[in-house]
């Protein structure tokens, strides 16, 4: 089962802290955002492997865009 992670909010991608096949753990950060000069990291909300990371350093996303997906190991 897959779990994809979403924006929350319009922001500016500043780092990509994770690659795919890289494992994660609940509460590991995947994405650091930046919106009104303020740094937001992305968490992951369970363990799992990064299946597909859907944005890059410099990009802007919207509330509701893909971030990643993680796959979960069930």
């Amino acid at each position: 089962m897959a779990h994809e992670i979403r924006a929350e909010m319009v922001a500016n991608v500043m780092t990509v802290d994770v690659a795919v096949g890289d494992q994660v753990g609940n509460g590991d950060s995947v994405v650091m955002l930046e919106s009104m000069k303020m740094e937001i990291p992305v968490l992951t909300e369970r363990p799992g492997r990064v299946h597909r990371i859907a944005v890059g350093p410099g990009d802007v996303v919207r509330e509701g865009d893909l971030l990643a997906v993680i796959e979960n190991p069930n």
